[in-house]
């Protein structure tokens, strides 16, 4: 990867919509060679997808919390078990294995904190954990897709 790369790269995380034409220009590339290095960049997986960014907020799930999970085992059958369960629950937008206290992280979106209980019950219902906590975002400072390049 060299720097030519990582300005496709950057420019594509800002908009990944934007004319291959605009795009070329910024980059200082002509249009094919700019659409050789995007699909080298997808086919080597640096690339995983181009996707749409939604407002939360507009889609009625504005609530964002972070949910500590302590597992009540560490079995393989267990851990089975978790990722199971992360995968099939829609408001679980991101889950995290951590180092120290705690186990997993996990971030939810919820209308409310009254959904969010309604999530808390379906989840303790379906994987048995040694402790699960929540903390609610009063205020996301600082949110980004974007990877530094």
């Amino acid at each position: 990867m060299d720097d030519t790369d990582r300005r496709i790269l950057s420019q594509l995380q800002k908009d990944c919509a934007q004319p291959l034409d605009a795009l070329a220009e910024r980059v200082k590339l002509s249009r094919n060679a700019l659409w050789r290095r995007i699909r080298r960049l997808e086919d080597d997986g640096v690339i995983r997808g181009r996707v749409a960014l939604l407002d939360a907020g507009k889609m009625g799930v504005g609530l964002s919390t972070f949910v500590m999970v302590k597992a009540r085992e560490h079995t393989a059958e267990w851990l089975t078990d978790f990722r199971r369960v992360v995968s099939e629950m829609p408001e679980i937008t991101g889950a995290y294995r951590m180092s120290g206290d705690l186990d997993y992280m996990l971030r939810v979106r919820v209308a409310s904190v009254a959904d969010y209980d309604r999530f808390y019950q379906r989840f303790i219902g379906r994987l048995k954990a040694s402790d699960v906590s929540a903390s609610f975002v009063m205020e996301e400072i600082k949110e980004t897709t974007e990877v530094p390049v």
